[in-house]
């Protein structure tokens, strides 16, 4: 019998000995491994549970009142995420509208004695913000620029890439906005509110952060990617909340824009934190109504109250709208594309040449703005003021720098206003409040919007991609608002008789821009309503989003796809391509080595492959008794780091031990195979081990995952692909085709019935038929599994 174990352990270590490649062979090193754009290495997250003898132990321990603390828990964390995103977006909020406000106040004081000085001040202030941005982006918080959201939907769709939800890069990710976006640059807050919200559900699930000495052990709960991809799905959700006040909508926006994986335990912990979100916002709101917030007043969190506006539609008014979901789709499309096209520009050429030429950049920008904002103003002709309205209850003119529509800036007659300077000389949101407002037929030109549409337009492309935060949310809101306006003013003028709103036109050109660039329907359709507070305009929102969804999705993908895949971001779309189905699980494997080990292998070997490639998952191999080769589970790369750091299961004899005795599972705690979200974990570099140590030997069985998922070597590839996705899977084994059937699952089986004792549970097995005898496989008979023929990794993860 001894001899027996000792001859099959022998042939097994032989076997994988031939499969380790020489230190020579090149074509192994970095198979499947992907870069960012920035050089940063990509790999998958474990969102599967690994389910070895140390978890079922650990399992066992956890009685129903540890269950109740842990989902009481998740709880708490949730409403931790929303009360702290909520808090980020007031602080950003009060500081970019005081920025702003301190800015167009001391630039129009200046300007009644002097528009040249006037001029320069407010180049220099915008100048002065934009560059603290770019330069916490460059030397503190690299991760932290852009908007963020490519990288979070990279996350959730299962990558990791590093140093995307570090403390700094939350701390970047806050100051960068508030310089950025005071600046006056062509970008908004909200994309960047929802990687706010992100790292702080990660720094929560990880226990805050340890570099920085800002952790506690009480919340070192969640050890597992899975947890953590939960909290920070509930963070997204917050952002979205927070950034437009719409609770719903950000609840949609994580199910439809960023997350690949639902559930309802998690739709319900999501719209908690979103609801916690609209309470501490709605609470900061009122509490600066009193004075008490500088400048920030009724504007800096969106919400466009547009009640007052357009009642009705008529039929003939479909038309017109629906030129406006084709001009969304159109120049959403195109702004895709240029966007493309600047970002691989300024990859290739500009950005290779270091930090200085970031921030050389990011302030040539910002110069530029301000002098479109301030200059074209200029060059307009002022507008007689239109006849008081006392129900509207706007003023004409509005006092320079104070939010309202009809500014007066550069005009000779007391009684006139400039519309160029009504939208350039107020922040953003404030902007598009003028746009949207109602009962001001005529405040703007048709010349002053083409103008603002060209330039911002421009501006808007050039500046996306620089190394501050930027998002994309309110920029295109102006765009199209601004072309929606313009049609508006055309049905206005074409149908005398109707009682149309130009406001109602531009609200439906913001979601035609939004929809044709980002391509988003039904979270973009919530997010319009509650931010408008206008439930009758629901249909034409969902009618211009259709199609300006279906205009843009004939030319490219959408924005954070199309930047996703310039960041080198892997991700697994819903939709498999077409072309998987004429291909098998097989013929995706091609001809890649599979690299496997046996279930007692010595640590030379172990080092020795982990030295040689970068595969992150190895099948573990054993025999039977009739000497077939078995596979027998999936031990990770992280783990076998963890052993070889430990020692502790090292033994001299190249014998299995028992498994299920529970004592040598017990040496290590589950947790301790987790790896940290805040680095990279464990390398093989930095483990030491002696020539006494190397000439030991590792009994994996504990360790490994007995169950990994298995498919079939002619299974469709889409079909691999659904399963690969919907499951959150890093690995998948491509085996032969089975000889034997032990059983048949369906539906009746999965209903278990807990009995008296809550301990046993009954599960209903289905026999298999044979042509005479019915024969019926319990759970202890023994199964015969082929060799393993391939392993699928996905490409991010070797």
């Amino acid at each position: 019998m001894l001899s027996n174990h000792l001859q099959n352990g022998i042939e097994t270590a032989k076997l994988v000995w031939s499969r380790i490649p020489n230190s020579e062979d090149g074509e192994v090193e970095g198979v499947g491994l992907l870069s960012t754009s920035d050089g940063n290495i990509v790999e998958s997250l474990d969102y599967e549970v690994i389910e070895n003898y140390a978890y079922r132990e650990e399992q066992a321990q956890r009685g129903k009142l540890y269950v109740g603390y842990y989902v009481a828990v998740k709880w708490f964390f949730a409403l931790l995420i929303g009360i702290g995103t909520g808090l980020a977006a007031v602080f950003i909020n009060i500081s970019v509208e005081n920025f702003a406000g301190w800015k167009f106040e001391l630039t129009f004081k200046i300007i009644q004695t002097s528009y040249l000085a006037g001029f320069l001040v407010y180049v220099l202030i915008n100048l002065a913000l934009v560059f603290s941005s770019v330069y916490i982006i460059t030397h503190f918080a690299p991760a932290a620029a852009g908007s963020g959201i490519p990288e979070i939907k990279g996350y959730l769709n299962g990558i990791d890439i590093h140093g995307i939800l570090l403390f700094r890069t939350l701390i970047g990710k806050i100051f960068g906005s508030i310089g950025s976006v005071g600046g006056g640059l062509a970008l908004g807050k909200e994309g960047p509110l929802v990687h706010t919200g992100a790292c702080i559900a990660s720094l929560l699930g990880q226990g805050g952060s340890t570099k920085y000495h800002l952790s506690s052990r009480w919340f070192h709960v969640f050890k597992s990617d899975r947890d953590r991809r939960d909290l920070v799905t509930c963070g997204c959700a917050a952002g979205v909340a927070a950034a437009f006040r719409a609770p719903v909508g950000g609840v949609l926006f994580a199910l439809e824009e960023v997350t690949s994986w639902w559930r309802s335990q998690l739709m319900w912990r999501v719209f908690f934190t979103s609801a916690v979100v609209a309470v501490v916002v709605r609470t900061a709101m009122g509490w600066c109504k009193s004075g008490k917030c500088g400048h920030f007043g009724s504007g800096g969190f969106i919400i466009w109250d547009i009640k007052d506006g357009q009642e009705d539609y008529s039929f003939r008014e479909l038309l017109p709208m629906a030129v406006i979901g084709v001009i969304g789709g159109l120049l959403g499309a195109l702004f895709n594309q240029l966007t493309i096209y600047v970002t691989r520009w300024r990859r290739n050429y500009l950005h290779k040449k270091g930090n200085r030429v970031k921030i050389y950049e990011a302030c040539l920008i910002s110069v530029l703005t301000s002098v479109v904002s301030f200059g074209l103003p200029l060059l307009r002709k002022c507008s007689p003021c239109p006849e008081a309205d006392t129900e509207a209850g706007i003023e004409c003119p509005q006092a320079p720098g104070i939010y309202g529509n009809y500014v007066n800036f550069y005009c000779s007659n007391n009684k006139e206003y400039n519309d160029l300077a009504t939208i350039f000389f107020n922040t953003q949101d404030d902007a598009i409040r003028n746009l949207f407002s109602a009962k001001t037929f005529r405040e703007f030109s048709a010349q002053s919007l083409l103008t603002f549409l060209v330039m911002f337009y421009t501006l808007a492309v050039v500046t996306f991609g620089t190394a501050v935060p930027a998002g994309q949310f309110v920029p295109g809101i102006m765009i199209g608002s601004t072309y929606g306006r313009l049609v508006g003013m055309f049905v206005v003028n074409f149908y005398q008789k109707l009682n149309i709103e130009e406001g109602t036109y531009a609200l439906l050109g913001a979601a035609s821009f939004l929809g044709g660039s980002m391509r988003m329907t039904v979270s973009l359709c919530v997010i319009m309503v509650e931010i408008t507070n206008n439930l009758k305009l629901l249909p034409l929102i969902m009618l211009v989003l259709l199609i300006s969804k279906a205009v843009g999705d004939a030319f490219n993908e959408g924005l954070y796809e199309e930047q996703a895949r310039l960041r080198s971001i892997p991700l697994l779309e819903s939709r498999p391509k077409y072309k998987m189905r004429q291909m098998t699980a097989k013929e995706a494997c091609g001809n890649q080595k599979v690299l496997s080990l046996p279930r007692v292998v010595k640590v030379a070997d172990v080092v020795s492959i982990l030295r040689t490639n970068k595969h992150n998952g190895f099948p573990v191999i054993d025999h039977s008794r009739s000497g077939e080769t078995l596979v027998i589970g999936l031990v990770l790369r992280s783990h076998l780091l963890v052993l070889l750091q430990s020692k502790l299961d090292f033994q001299h004899s190249p014998l299995p031990c028992d498994p299920s005795g529970g004592s040598r599972a017990m040496r290590h705690n589950f947790s301790e195979f987790a790896k940290p979200v805040s680095s990279k974990g464990l390398s093989i570099d930095d483990i030491h081990l002696s020539s006494d140590d190397l000439e030991m030997y590792i009994d994996l069985a504990p360790f490994l995952n007995p169950s990994p998922y298995v498919v079939p070597e002619d299974m469709s590839l889409t079909k691999v692909y659904n399963l690969f996705r919907q499951l959150g899977l890093r690995h998948v084994f491509v085996v032969p085709r089975a000889s034997r059937v032990i059983g048949l699952i369906t539906r009746r089986d999965l209903l278990i019935e807990d009995t008296e004792d809550s301990a046993i549970l009954e599960l209903q097995s289905t026999s298999v038929r044979g042509h005479r005898n019915r024969r019926l496989f319990t759970r202890n008979t023994e199964v015969d599994r082929p060799l393993l023929g391939s392993l699928v990794q996905d490409h991010s993860a070797s």
